[in-house]
């Protein structure tokens, strides 16, 4: 099967379209986590118990996240 210029074309700037749009989403997600992080950071915790805690939720929902995430690939 011969592909035309047309298509070629076409399909190099749809795959253009995609990667920014994957880029753009990776951003947002990223900037999502580096405010919990920081958000994190800026607490004041009564100690390291209280500190660990809020580190466990962090990395539960992250957790949740790549399990959906997974899920949706299937």
């Amino acid at each position: 099967m011969n592909i035309t210029d047309n298509e070629m074309a076409f399909l190099r700037k749809y795959q253009q379209k995609m990667e920014i749009k994957m880029r753009e989403n990776e951003i947002t997600v990223v900037q999502y986590w580096r405010d919990r992080l920081e958000k994190l950071i800026s607490m004041k915790p009564e100690g390291i118990a209280s500190l660990q805690l809020e580190m466990k939720k962090l990395s539960g929902m992250m957790e949740n996240r790549m399990r959906l995430l997974k899920k949706e690939l299937k």
